[in-house]
């Protein structure tokens, strides 16, 4: 009977000591979630479930400059809307993609690119299930502020060599009636190569996008944003280095000032045709988790400090267990 219990005992032993070693395992991560640890899964928002990603276009592009980050968030398993952007009023491309985004159930990850990002700005105030906004060398104004000045901040936009022209240099206006100034916007072909792509693509596909370029009115880039969704809402932001159209050092001006967190990229303001992999990136890890600390940060301190206490217990576990049958 002795030795009954004897083995008995070496054998509830190594239970003994693993179940609080992997209490200890188990609460690291929630603990560390409510610490602000970075735990929620790849690809999946604060809620768990895998948000809509909707990308919104600007100046002189559609939404097919989205297809290559479309294709590769697809095949990850996103859901994702590539929104025509009217580009007419701030006001109202706003309010057109904010009817949009209500009729979307579960969390979503907006993005912007130019001055869709002055739109997603406005669009994404008051609605709960957008988790997450995402400038991709877009304008992020505050209350009041239009995208015209905002680009004018600093220099580095190539859009006009001459401040006093009536109308920007690297643009023709075409009238569209009435008031002089309702024009619409287009960038001079031979301009484009240099303004909007930094003369990074052959010329056989910048003379393509400067054909199929969609105009903007001037009065979207002179209407002040009323809602300012980055104060409410956590982003993260792509820096062009190579900005020609708003400029570099005014997409770190509003990145700095959103809190958002950022990346820079050596590339043109157009940065989805020349380096979709970075625009996907960043957007992947918005998705990740709605709030920038998380997709920064990882394993916090205080996991750290249970995983080594865990550690610690299976080691003085071990301990036992050799001693106990030696004896």
């Amino acid at each position: 009977m002795k030795h009954i219990r004897r083995t008995a005992a070496r054998r509830a032993l190594p239970l003994a000591v693993l179940l609080p070693a992997a209490a200890l395992m188990t609460a690291g991560p929630c603990l560390a979630s409510e610490s602000g640890g970075g735990t929620t899964p790849t690809g999946a928002t604060s809620t768990g479930a895998k948000p809509t990603v909707v990308l919104v276009h600007g100046y002189w592009a559609d939404a097919s400059g989205w297809d290559r980050i479309v294709q590769a968030l697809q095949t990850q398993g996103y859901p994702v809307v590539a929104t025509a952007n009217p580009l007419r009023s701030l006001s109202g491309d706003a309010d057109y993609l904010a009817a949009q985004l209500k009729a979307i159930e579960g969390p979503i990850v907006l993005v912007g690119h130019s001055y869709g990002g002055a739109v997603i700005t406005n669009a994404a105030a008051g609605n709960p299930n957008v988790e997450s906004l995402v400038y991709i060398a877009g304008f992020a104004p505050d209350r009041d502020e239009t995208a015209f000045q905002l680009a004018a901040k600093y220099p580095g936009s190539r859009v006009t060599d001459d401040p006093n022209a009536p109308v920007p240099t690297a643009l023709n206006a075409v009238p569209l009636g009435g008031d002089p100034t309702n024009v619409d916007l287009y960038l001079k072909p031979e301009k484009f190569a240099d303004v909007f792509l930094s003369n990074r693509l052959d010329a056989g596909r910048s003379q393509v996008l400067a054909a199929t370029q969609r105009p903007a009115t001037a009065a979207s880039g002179n209407e002040p944003t009323q809602s300012v969704a980055w104060k409410t809402i956590p982003s993260w932001y792509l820096v062009a280095t190579d900005d020609r159209t708003i400029g570099t050092d005014n997409l770190r001006f509003m990145a700095k000032r959103a809190k958002a967190t950022t990346v820079e990229v050596n590339a043109p303001h157009a940065v989805m045709e020349t380096n979709p992999d970075d625009v996907t990136k960043l957007i992947l890890q918005a998705s990740g988790d709605a709030r920038p600390s998380l997709a920064q940060t990882g394993t916090n301190g205080r996991t750290a400090l249970l995983g080594g206490a865990a550690l610690l217990t299976v080691a003085a576990g071990t301990a036992i267990v050799i001693r106990a049958r030696r004896t």
